[in-house]
């Protein structure tokens, strides 16, 4: 069997300051008796899959980029933790992205720990019931020696997406669909007051009609995060996820989301119990339509915002987008 200790550079040593307590079968293992982990690095020291191969790679490019971008290392606490879900009948940690089909991940994973009663299908199960807290775990909710035991032997996976296809994404859903009313009450109207000269009664009100260039002056506005953490719709993937504090066995990518989704569900053992849900490629947001969102900021905005989200572009390999102007 592979030794796993070259895999576990930051997760055996984290210390955490976890109250909450947590209890549950934690072997993970699937009927051929190994867990995903043992799964993923058997699987590493034998001939490789095209799909293995670029696993391999990119947790190289993630770990290279980590040591190469990352001063100084600091100790995870629980709060870090929020959003990462666990399974422990299967042995897996998965740190959810909003905006990276992380609605579909939830109702896979209801499914498989049995939160979603007697549904299958994971498309069965409404889009609102995947969020509601308390149908899957975290791993902020265990002890330390719980939480140090997961990060060392289960299977710990991300999703991430080009960064501003995903902010784009954030951006059509939260400020530009009417039935977001929280959103627009929420955020809208504090935008429209800090970054609309002479703004109109009603918009202040309503907070429905956000422009993205608007969007774009309150990301990049100090003030903004002085007041209060982002929202995790835009929150960047390493403020989320601490992929250079966690090492994440799977870095799954939204380009090439169905192959990545199957390949966790066979680490798991678990593809002939539940299927990774395609979604409707006629709405998600491309490469062109965040091309044409930028087309209305100017160069010196677009580079404050690529400054924002560089580590994000860094980290997982992501190249700058041809279509900004401060090139």
């Amino acid at each position: 069997m592979a030794s796993f200790r070259h895999v576990q550079p930051y997760s055996v040593h984290v210390v955490l300051q976890a109250s909450a307590q947590g209890s549950g079968r934690s072997s993970g293992q699937g009927k051929s008796g190994r867990s995903p982990l043992q799964m993923l690095y058997d699987s590493d020291q034998l001939e490789q899959s095209a799909v293995q191969v670029t696993h391999q790679g990119r947790r190289e490019l993630l770990e290279d980029a980590c040591r190469s971008y990352t001063r100084k290392r600091r100790v995870l606490i629980p709060e870090d933790l929020k959003h990462i879900i666990v399974d422990d009948q299967h042995g897996l940690l998965y740190c959810y992205v909003p905006k990276v089909a992380c609605t579909n991940w939830k109702r896979v994973l209801m499914v498989l720990t049995g939160a979603a009663g007697p549904h299958r299908d994971p498309l069965a199960i409404p889009a609102n019931e995947a969020h509601v807290p308390g149908n899957l775990r975290t791993l902020s909710e265990y002890s330390t020696s719980q939480i140090n035991q997961r990060l060392r032997s289960y299977l710990k996976f991300v999703f991430v997406r080009e960064p501003f296809e995903r902010l784009v994404s954030a951006y059509r859903n939260k400020f530009t669909r009417s039935y977001n009313t929280a959103f627009h009450k929420r955020y809208g109207t504090k935008i429209i007051r800090q970054h609309r000269p002479d703004p109109q009664a009603e918009a202040l009100e309503r907070g429905d009609d956000v422009s993205f260039e608007e969007f774009v002056y309150y990301l990049v506005d100090p003030a903004t995060q002085r007041e209060e953490p982002f929202n995790e719709h835009w929150e960047r993937v390493h403020t989320l996820c601490h992929p250079c504090l966690i090492h994440y066995d799977v870095v799954g990518k939204y380009e090439t989301l169905e192959q990545d989704s199957r390949y966790v569900l066979q680490l798991a053992g678990v593809k002939g119990q539940v299927t990774f849900p395609t979604s409707a490629k006629s709405t998600r947001t491309t490469g062109d339509m965040a091309a044409q969102f930028f087309h209305s900021i100017s160069p010196f905005y677009q580079k404050k915002l690529y400054n924002l989200y560089h580590m994000d572009f860094l980290l997982f390999n992501y190249s700058t987008p041809e279509y900004l102007k401060f090139r």
